[in-house]
């Protein structure tokens, strides 16, 4: 972790996401989060902090950014001067501020963010779209917080895989603990939607590709079938965008 010579700032926000008069309390705001077990909201995105520029004075902001792990590794390779994280979660909120620059507790849907029109470089939006009751109104809110031409890192689970299909071929819709049908889901994509979300929204949208790479079975129906059912195969959406 970085010394930044001064410690951590944490502002607690006491608004989560209104919602709670419309859904169960198990599916929404805090209530949902604190049942998830605490490797739920640790991980690192090293894919992500490979590809930020080398810029010891950029300013990046990540929505989900749990217990703060990429931003501390991106803070201690010098891609940022300030790693700014929003996290649902007061633990791991906790947990993310004695490692990154600032950590604001809530929903982004309902938080009035602090930020100035184009503060950062760079935005992280790793397995958080789906988690929102209205994705495209938050990332326009996001949008106007990013310099022209920041680079945005996104994903999301794919809901037009085998594994879904199969499972509504049988009649079902079951929700679990994690995974394409975490029960704090609130939106699915498929890569052509999620591609969709981010151009509705004005970004340009730089590829839209699978997270984990094909199997060679899979990589061999694609291809006869000229991509036409490629997403069949793909579990996670992995994006990169920008802003215009």
């Amino acid at each position: 972790m970085q010394d930044t010579g001064s410690p951590p700032m944490t502002i607690v926000a006491n608004r989560t996401a209104g919602y709670a008069g419309e859904l169960p309390a198990a599916h929404c705001g805090t209530e949902a989060y604190r049942a998830k077990n605490h490797g739920y909201f640790t991980g690192i995105r090293r894919d992500y902090v490979s590809e930020l520029p080398l810029n010891p004075r950029a300013r990046i902001l990540e929505v989900g950014c749990g217990a703060g792990e990429t931003g501390s590794l991106a803070l201690s390779q010098g891609r940022c001067t300030m790693y700014c994280g929003i996290e649902i979660c007061p633990e791991a909120a906790d947990k993310a501020a004695k490692r990154i620059s600032q950590v604001l507790v809530g929903n982004v849907e309902a938080l009035e963010l602090p930020w100035g029109a184009e503060t950062f470089d760079a935005l992280i939006l790793s397995e958080v779209l789906e988690h929102l009751a209205d994705p495209w109104a938050a990332l326009r809110k996001l949008w106007a917080l990013l310099k022209p031409g920041a680079p945005v890192f996104a994903s999301s689970p794919n809901v037009s895989n085998l594994g879904v299909i199969r499972m509504l071929l049988r009649g079902e819709w079951a929700l679990a603990d994690f995974g394409t049908m975490d029960r704090t889901h609130l939106r699915w994509f498929t890569p052509n939607s999620y591609r969709g979300l981010f151009e509705s929204c004005g970004y340009h949208v730089d590829s839209v590709r699978e997270m984990v790479p094909l199997s060679k079975k899979a990589r061999a129906v694609s291809l006869i079938t000229f991509g036409r059912l490629k997403h069949l195969f793909i579990g996670q959406i992995d994006l990169r965008a920008h802003r215009h």
